[in-house]
């Protein structure tokens, strides 16, 4: 798996010798493209009166991936690419574990349960194609490797599969006894069912 993981990071990422203009736009992305992101959640909750309980809930969601992709890196301690001399951090960025990507892991999450729901599906696209050339960037200056950002998406999706399994259980258990009660039922369905 290492060797993997380096051959792939040798192929994307800039190593010693980078070219200047793909250094200068990738480090842009690496460091800014994340504000992107919460500019668009900031959209859907401020332009979608509707969405912006789900937009909510999608936050939550979001800081949990940062919090259980910090753990994960934590526990698994697995070195930089510039920790170990495949290149120089050509970012200022820590030397703390890096798989998954915590990056990944937010930005995928987001992204992912916005697809989920029809009327978010094209910014939650936007948000994934922001992801995928954040991942490349934060590979190509050199703080993490390819399976780090893969390890993020795999997180991402594990979030995006519970919260769906809860949706789902939600709608078959939870709304039909809500529903018997009116009050506050028709702001819970709203939440859950668009």
């Amino acid at each position: 798996m290492l060797a993997l993981n380096t051959a792939l990071f040798q192929a994307i990422g800039a190593g010693h010798t980078p070219n200047a203009e793909i250094m200068w736009l990738a480090s842009i992305v690496a460091e800014g493209a994340s504000w992107l992101c919460v500019a668009l959640m900031g959209w859907v909750a401020w332009r979608r009166p509707s969405q912006r309980v789900y937009a909510m809930v999608t936050l939550v969601a979001a800081a949990a991936a940062a919090m259980l992709a910090h753990a994960l890196a934590d526990a698994i301690a697995m070195p930089r690419p510039f920790m170990v001399g495949l290149s120089p951090a050509h970012i200022d960025h820590g030397a703390r574990g890096s798989l998954p990507s915590a990056h990944a892991s937010v930005m995928f999450t987001i992204g992912l349960l916005f697809c989920l729901r029809a009327s978010l599906r094209k910014t939650g696209l936007a948000v994934v194609a922001i992801a995928v050339l954040t991942g490349w960037a934060r590979i190509y200056v050199g703080v993490h490797f390819p399976l780090d950002i893969a390890a993020g998406l795999l997180l991402a999706g594990g979030i995006a599969a519970a919260f769906w399994t809860l949706q789902q259980l939600a709608r078959r258990f939870v709304l039909p006894l809500i529903r018997h009660d009116h009050s506050g039922a028709r702001q819970l369905s709203a939440a859950i069912d668009h």
